[in-house]
C-alpha cells in the first residue's frame, strides 16, 4: 500500500468530496422550509431523492466497474457530481433541487463501487482492512462534515456551500483524470468459489445477503439520525446553522480519527463481527439518548459519540465483504452502495412522516431498527466466521 500512497489519497479524496454532497444540504432544511412553504414530509423526499437515484443505477455502475474499468466510472461519476451541485446552487423551485439530487445520486453510484474495487485491486488481504478503514473514514467524513461546512459556508448566502462543493467536484475529475491510471486486477490471487452462483443470484446467498441487512440497518440509524438533526435541534434547541456545524463537524472528526486510529487495532482483537455487534449497541444507545437530553453540552457529548459508533461499524462490514468477495469487487460495491442507497432513501423519508407527528418519533424507530441489527448478527455471527475461515484457507493454498 505504501507504493499507492498518492492513489489512494487520491481515491479517498474523491470519495470525501462525492459524499460531502449528500451532507451539505442538511443545514439549510430550516431555511428552504420557510423559504419553500415544505413539510417535513416533503423534506424528507428531497433527501432521499439522492438515495433514490444511487440506488437504481449502484448495481449496474458495480458491473460496469468490472467490465469497463475503475478510473472511467471515478470521472464520469465526479464530472456530474458537479453538475449536480451547480444545478442545486441556482435552484429557485422544488423541482430544479429533485432533479440535482437525482444527479448527485448517480453520481455516487458511479464513484463508490469503483473506488472500493479500485482499493481491493491495489491491496492484499493485509493492507486491505487497513485501507479499508481510510475509506471508511473518507465516506463518514464527507457525509457527516458536510453538514458542517454547508453551515459554516450558509452563513455567507444559503447557496454557497453547493457553488463550492460543484468546484470541488470538477476539480477532483480534472485530477484523477491526470493522476489515476487503471489497477491491475490480481483475481487469481483473490479467486473465490462461487457455489455456481454468479452475479445477482448471489445477493441472496446468506454471506453477501446478511451483511447487506445489515449495511441497510446501520444506514438507516445514521440517515434518520442526522437527516433530520438540524431540523430537531432548530425545533427544540432553536439552534443556529452555525451551531449545527459544530456539532456536525466535531462528530465528524471525532469519528474519522476513531476510524484511524482504533478501526485495525480492534479488528485485530475482536474481530469483524464483534465489533459490528459493539458500534450497533453502542449506535443505538446514542440514538435514544438524543431524545431525553436537554443542555448543549449534552446534546454535543452524544452526537459526538453516535457517529463514533456509526464510523467504526461501515468499515468492519465493508472489509468483511471484501475478503469473501474474491474478484467480484465491483459488484460487492455496488450491492454495499445499493443497499446504502435503500437505508437513506427510507430513514429520512419515514423520518419526514414521523417527524410531522413528533419530533422525537424519528430517533424513536431508529433505535429499534439498530436493535434489530444487533439481533440479527447473533444469527450471523457463525455463518459469517465459517465464510472467512474458508476464504482465508482457500488463499493460503
Amino acid at each position: 500500500m505504501k507504493n499507492n500512497k498518492v492513489t489512494l489519497g487520491l481515491l479517498l479524496m474523491n470519495l470525501f468530496i462525492a459524499f460531502l454532497g449528500i451532507g451539505l444540504v442538511i443545514p439549510v432544511l430550516p431555511t428552504l422550509m420557510n423559504e419553500l412553504d415544505i413539510t417535513g414530509t416533503t423534506v424528507g423526499y428531497l433527501t432521499a431523492a439522492f438515495a433514490i437515484a444511487q440506488l437504481i443505477v449502484s448495481p449496474f455502475a458495480g458491473k460496469a466497474a468490472d467490465q469497463f474499468g475503475r478510473k472511467i466510472m471515478i470521472v464520469i461519476g465526479l464530472f456530474i457530481f458537479g453538475i449536480s451541485e451547480f444545478l442545486f446552487g441556482i435552484g429557485k423551485d422544488i423541482q430544479m433541487l429533485i432533479i440535482s439530487r437525482l444527479l448527485g445520486g448517480i453520481s455516487a453510484a458511479f464513484i463508490m463501487p469503483a473506488v472500493t474495487a479500485f482499493i481491493a485491486d491495489i491491496t492484499n488481504l493485509d493492507t486491505r482492512p487497513k485501507a479499508l478503514g481510510y475509506m471508511s473514514a473518507a465516506i463518514s467524513t464527507g457525509f457527516i462534515i458536510g453538514p458542517g461546512i454547508g453551515g459554516f459556508l450558509a452563513e455567507f448566502g444559503t447557496r454557497i456551500p453547493f457553488f463550492f462543493a460543484g468546484a470541488l467536484g470538477t476539480i477532483a475529475a480534472i485530477l484523477s483524470i491526470l493522476l489515476l491510471s487503471e489497477p491491475n486486477r490480481h483475481e487469481n490471487s483473490h479467486k473465490q468459489v462461487s457455489d455456481g452462483k454468479v452475479g445477482f443470484k448471489r445477493i441472496m446467498d446468506p454471506k453477501y445477503f446478511l451483511a447487506f441487512l445489515l449495511i441497510f440497518i446501520a444506514s438507516f440509524g445514521l440517515a434518520a439520525f442526522e437527516s433530520f438533526f438540524s431540523l430537531f435541534v432548530d425545533h427544540k434547541f432553536q439552534f443556529k446553522p452555525s451551531d449545527i456545524a459544530i456539532v456536525i463537524t466535531g462528530g465528524a472528526v471525532l469519528g474519522a480519527v476513531s476510524q484511524v486510529v482504533l478501526f485495525d487495532r480492534l479488528t485485530r482483537i475482536w474481530g469483524e463481527i464483534k465489533l459490528i455487534q459493539y458500534s450497533l449497541i453502542l449506535s443505538a444507545i446514542l440514538v435514544f439518548l438524543m431524545t431525553v437530553v436537554h443542555s448543549y453540552f449534552s446534546i454535543l457529548l452524544v452526537t459526538f459519540l453516535v457517529f463514533v459508533g456509526f464510523d467504526l461499524f461501515r468499515p468492519a462490514v465493508t472489509s468483511y465483504l471484501s475478503n469473501i468477495a474474491g474478484n467480484e469487487q465491483g459488484f460487492v460495491g455496488g450491492m454495499n452502495s445499493m443497499y446504502t442507497s435503500l437505508a437513506n432513501i427510507s430513514g429520512p423519508i419515514l423520518g419526514g412522516i414521523l417527524f410531522d407527528i413528533d419530533i422525537n418519533y424519528p430517533y424513536y424507530f431508529a433505535t429499534l431498527i439498530l436493535f434489530l441489527g444487533i439481533v440479527l448478527t447473533l444469527f450471523w455471527k457463525k455463518q459469517a466466521n465459517n465464510s472467512s475461515k474458508e476464504v482465508k484457507a482457500r488463499v493460503a493454498n
